[in-house]
């Protein structure tokens, strides 16, 4: 059950991005043939308003195929006109703005996800900011914060001047900065100090630690208050870009010796942990279940966001970026030269989907060999 709500989530998440690309399609006056939601062979189909839609065997992607995609060469080695309604007869701005699109929608997706949330508020547990050094409990653990001065009893208050109010807090500020100098505050004795501490990076994760732990005593609810209608929306803008910036430093880490099949997720762990957030969600509550939903959606529609502008070959970023260089400059990639480039587009993409299937098969197999 798990995996077919996963399946669910994601195939809309898919359809959003896809929906981007025909709403964008139909106001630039270019034909849409066909909408799927998954890959390979159509189960099912109906033609509707000139438009065959479908749903198809793999249920991992989607696409919209336009009228013409397929004529561009032909176009160029016949002297064939392309029609207006087609993808390549529209103008290079057109074609533009429909590869966007479909980014576009999943970004405004995560602003809407998060506007929900701040409109609904919810209730979560952590602990305080009160520190134990990792190094009481574990002494063959590297302590980066107990090298720096800081002391188990330690009330962290804040970290590069932006406030700790419980733990939770104080793993999001150290996990987002690895391997980087951060000021922390805290106060002891009734005193604050200062401290520079140098994080270490989880090769497993990317993510910083500085050999802290919580105090389990000092476990609490505590609540995201519920916004009105405008500030609502700041915070999906927010919540969003703050996602975007995180998400650009997680690749960034994979430059900096990462374990790229443990940190790349797949298709399959993706699906999977979308549905196991929903269950366990859902479980403790209909509004806990729903904000974890919209989080994790949230977090997928962002990837999917920066992952698809990318300029690489066959991703919408390149399509973006190839429209525009011809706007400007009026050139276009010979036939050759873009059966090249897609070749080596579908290289690149192949291997890191292989790196991304080598991660889940690591991960499933760890979690089976835990179960036994």
């Amino acid at each position: 059950m798990t995996i077919i709500i996963g399946i669910i989530l994601l195939g809309f998440l898919v359809f959003i991005h896809e929906m981007g690309h025909f709403l964008a399609s139909k106001a630039c006056g270019v034909k849409v043939e066909a909408f799927s939601i998954g890959m390979g062979p159509v189960i099912i189909h109906k033609e509707w308003h000139g438009t065959d839609w479908r749903f198809s065997l793999l249920p991992f992607g989607g696409y919209c195929a336009m009228k013409g995609e397929k004529d561009y060469e032909e176009s160029l080695e016949e002297g064939v006109i392309l029609e207006r309604d087609s993808f390549y007869g529209t103008k290079p701005l057109r074609r533009a703005f429909i590869g966007f699109a479909g980014p576009l929608a999943n970004f405004l997706f995560s602003v809407f996800a998060f506007f929900l949330i701040a409109m609904i508020g919810y209730t979560y547990y952590s602990a305080g900011n009160t520190i134990r050094l990792a190094t009481d409990s574990y002494p063959e653990l590297h302590s980066a914060a107990a090298e720096a001065g800081l002391l188990s009893g330690d009330k962290i208050i804040s970290i590069n001047k932006k406030e700790t109010a419980d733990f939770s807090r104080i793993y999001e500020l150290v996990a987002s900065h690895p391997d980087e100098d951060i000021r922390i505050f805290v106060e002891r004795g009734g005193k604050q100090l200062e401290f520079v501490v140098h994080t270490d990076m989880d090769k497993s994760t990317g993510e910083g630690k500085i050999g802290v732990m919580s105090d389990p005593s000092s476990v609490e609810a505590r609540l995201y208050p519920r916004h009105s209608f405008f500030p609502a929306i700041g915070q999906g803008f927010y919540q969003t870009f703050h996602l975007i910036v995180l998400s650009f430093k997680g690749i960034a880490s994979l430059f900096k010796g990462v374990n790229v099949s443990e940190s790349i997720a797949g298709p399959a762990r993706i699906t999977s942990m979308m549905g196991e957030t929903a269950r366990a969600g859902f479980s403790a509550g209909f509004k806990s279940g729903l904000v974890s939903v919209l989080n994790f959606m949230a977090l997928i529609c962002v990837s999917l966001f920066i992952m698809n502008l990318l300029p690489f070959p066959i991703l919408d970023g390149f399509l973006v970026l190839s429209s525009i260089i011809e706007a400007i400059f009026g050139v276009r990639l010979s036939p050759k030269v873009r059966n090249v480039v897609q070749y080596l587009g579908i290289a690149i993409i192949a291997m890191l989907f292989l790196l991304a299937i080598s991660g889940d098969f690591h991960y499933f197999s760890e979690l089976i060999h835990a179960k036994k």
